[in-house]
């Protein structure tokens, strides 16, 4: 073989580290950094991919069960940054189908640039990248009317809430969110924590600051998690892997049913109000899809 030619031919280690999946694109593990060079996992990069791998076997039966009812198949990824889930969901799932398509929706220029040469250069055509705000992704006309599947990996404070909205509007059949970096609660707490001191033994709960930040983040979840179940979804909250890879840990999974339940927004307005959040209205329950009114509630 001559010199060019061995240049030209992408290195495959004899032996893969046993972590990586059978039939999983080296080229694309080390396109994306997880693998290094010679192929090997450094130890930033083995807590990565296990994030990853293990968010995928939460996804893979809900992407089989749409492949089975033979939906189109569909997949947003919102605020996708570098796009390693979505990369990873095509090479795993996607490009063994001929269905099914992969949208990452990011606000950064160079990163929705970068995925696309990716795309590109891997032969990965069902997937686009568009660089957008959620309000644009909202109605922008690259994007169906319907998404099956919305996505969002350790979207940022707010960000995930705009997935969520994207996903009501998108009229989404499942929705899975690793929320993280939830601010907005803990600054509206600490805003309003002298007055509420005086009002309600409550208070307690976020006096300090380190509680302020861990029971708003808390709060966070819990408050989505009634938003959703509000606008007819079916939620189920688990642990994404164990705490000693990531503290960004919590695993939302939602599934639509159109039966609302019947005291979720009651109780989300009611804690709102409790805690003096009532600004955040809003954020929590934001309007609607006017297509997506009338469904059955549920007690």
């Amino acid at each position: 073989m001559s010199d060019k030619k061995k240049k030209n031919t992408p290195y495959r280690p004899a032996v893969l580290p046993p972590e990586v999946r059978e039939g999983q694109s080296v080229e694309l593990l080390k396109a994306l950094h997880i693998l290094t060079r010679d192929g090997q996992l450094n130890q930033d990069s083995r807590r990565k991919l296990k994030q990853v791998y293990h968010l995928y076997q939460f996804i893979e039966p809900l992407l089989q069960e749409l492949a089975d009812a033979a939906t189109p198949c569909t997949l947003a990824d919102h605020g996708a940054g570098k796009s390693y889930l979505g990369f990873i969901l095509y090479d795993l799932f996607f490009k063994q189908r001929e269905i099914g398509h992969i949208f990452g929706i990011e606000t950064r220029q160079e990163l929705v640039q970068r995925s696309q040469e990716l795309a590109e250069h891997l032969q990965f055509p069902r997937m686009s990248f568009l660089n957008l705000s959620v309000e644009a992704s909202i109605t922008s006309p690259d994007l169906p009317a319907q998404i099956d599947m919305v996505t969002a990996l350790h979207a940022c404070n707010t960000a995930t809430d705009d997935a969520i909205r994207f996903a009501l509007h998108k009229k989404a059949r499942f929705i899975v969110l690793v929320p993280c970096c939830q601010a907005e609660v803990a600054a509206v707490l600490r805003q309003h924590k002298n007055k509420m001191l005086g009002q309600t033994s409550l208070s307690e709960m976020w006096r300090h600051a380190i509680h302020t930040r861990e029971f708003g983040s808390h709060l966070t979840n819990v408050l989505r998690c009634l938003a959703l179940e509000a606008y007819g979804y079916q939620v189920t909250v688990t642990e994404l892997v164990g705490w000693e890879h990531s503290m960004k840990n919590e695993l939302i999974i939602a599934r639509y049913t159109g039966q609302r339940r019947g005291n979720a927004r009651q109780r989300l307005l009611a804690i709102l109000q409790e805690f003096g959040l009532e600004e955040l209205t809003p954020r929590f329950l934001p309007e609607m899809p006017a297509a997506a009114q009338g469904e059955q509630e549920a007690v």
